[in-house]
């Protein structure tokens, strides 16, 4: 048994300038971060799984209105939220996500829910729904998620005929984002996760890099657990998450230098904005953004 024990976790990529960021504000956003990197390392300390470790950082994540996750969700056009979140096991590479969720307190106890209790990975929209009845998690109403300060991000971006990430710096659109983990135990397991809400004013179900296993998310206890954030189609397409682990994998690079190939080079030539989070199978952490 290992006695060492990691954990990351991120509230979202981009910059908040601090001429946006009040005393308050900062102070709000460090303890959310701080209660959830808490609650994750009480499950660690206990000789719990990193699995364990990175549900729960998450849930307190998307507990917080803060976050675009969860509770947190930007709106869509439609006025509504539509979540994504994906977890992933690194010591066998079990996986389980979701896709365009309505009214689930918790997406990234539905994305478990699918990797222990289904025979599949993604489940997306109303079947996703129908099977997290079955599962008995927690669904919340309208109300729930409504976010005044989100509403007017909504509002700005309508009128500015824009579909904004949750992290540009326009006149007040200045909130964190997409929430993740990543977690190593003292198993010698890798576990990671992430949940979002994705852009602000989306259309037609977009669905970004978060629930897509390899792109957003990533573990596998040969390499590294990832979990990105930012603007996701770039992601998807640099396949962002596995890029960092073929690094290790392939080319014998060390978690930070893979990931700043990836994040600094790739994703930046593709016009990519955004970083991850990582751990690898020594407990090492990169936290690496453009």
């Amino acid at each position: 048994m290992m006695s060492t024990y990691s954990l990351a976790l991120h509230g979202g990529a981009g910059t908040i300038t601090r001429a946006s960021l009040t005393e308050e504000k900062e102070k709000a956003y460090t303890a959310a971060l701080l209660a959830a990197l808490t609650l994750g390392e009480s499950v660690l300390k206990k000789g719990g799984t990193a699995m364990d470790a990175v549900t729960q950082t998450i849930i307190s994540l998307e507990d917080c209105p803060l976050f675009n996750a969860g509770k947190g969700a930007v709106f869509t056009a439609d006025g509504l939220h539509e979540m994504d979140a994906a977890i992933m096991r690194g010591e066998n590479l079990e996986a389980g996500a979701v896709a365009g969720v309505q009214l689930i307190k918790n997406p990234i106890l539905l994305a478990k829910e699918i990797m222990e209790h289904s025979d599949h990975v993604l489940l997306s929209g109303r079947g996703a729904e129908e099977f997290a009845k079955q599962q008995k998690l927690i669904f919340e109403t309208e109300e729930y998620f409504f976010d005044e300060y989100r509403f007017q991000q909504l509002r700005e971006a309508i009128h500015e005929g824009k579909i904004v990430l949750d992290h540009t710096e326009t006149t007040e659109n200045k909130k964190f984002g997409t929430v993740g983990a990543v977690a190593k135990d003292v198993h010698g397991n890798l576990a990671a996760g992430t949940s979002t809400g994705g852009m602000t004013n989306k259309k037609f179900n977009r669905i970004g890099d978060s629930p897509i296993i390899g792109s957003g998310t990533y573990a596998n206890n040969a390499t590294c657990a990832i979990s990105c954030t930012g603007h996701g189609e770039y992601f998807i397409r640099a396949v962002v998450a596995y890029d960092v682990s073929c690094l290790m994998e392939y080319k014998g690079l060390s978690l930070q230098a893979a990931c700043e190939v990836v994040v600094m080079d790739k994703l930046v030539k593709l016009g990519g904005e955004g970083g991850l989070i990582a751990v690898d199978a020594a407990g090492n952490i990169s936290l690496v953004f453009n």
